[in-house]
């Protein structure tokens, strides 16, 4: 079963922690990284940019409302996600435990619904290297490109992992 553990802290807190440690806990997020994929259950993962680099789009009635930066006030906001395979709830939560980020704010873990006849990784990723149209992030919309196995990059452009 697929599991989206998304990782949520407070950027003004974070921002007071010494260059050196955030380093260390990027580190430790990678080598995680480097643990799921050698037991099979690493699909994808990456921090986000700063919630004031959101976007946050509505469409009612046929007209798109877009508002600039975070939506909701509120003390944590999405910093990353991880998106693994784990045979059950009870290992994806193993897993979040271990994810650093969770020592600084707090990781959710959801199982994502598997629906028939989205895209597969593979295939979204080979039709990119195809010349098929970029695909561009507003913002937080790097949510939106995590079934097609995408990972924002420092322009907020995507491309294929």
């Amino acid at each position: 079963m697929k599991y989206l553990l998304l990782v949520h802290h407070d950027e003004q807190a974070f921002e007071k922690i010494s260059e050196a440690a955030r380093r260390q806990m990027l580190d430790e997020s990678v080598q995680l990284t480097h643990e799921l994929h050698a037991d099979g259950q690493y699909l994808s993962a990456s921090p986000l940019q700063r919630a004031a680099t959101a976007a946050i789009v509505r469409v009612r009635d046929g007209k798109r409302f877009v508002t600039d930066g975070p939506f909701v006030e509120t003390k944590e906001q999405l910093a990353g996600y991880f998106l693994i395979d784990a045979r059950d709830l009870a290992t994806a939560i193993d897993i979040a435990a271990r994810i650093p980020g969770g020592r600084i704010g707090s990781v959710e873990v959801r199982l994502v619904v598997e629906i028939a006849g989205l895209p597969t990784l593979t295939g979204c990723t080979t039709a990119l290297r195809q010349g098929a149209p970029r695909i561009y992030a507003i913002g937080t919309s790097a949510r939106a490109a995590l079934g097609c196995g995408l990972m924002a990059a420092r322009s907020l452009r995507f491309r294929c992992l």
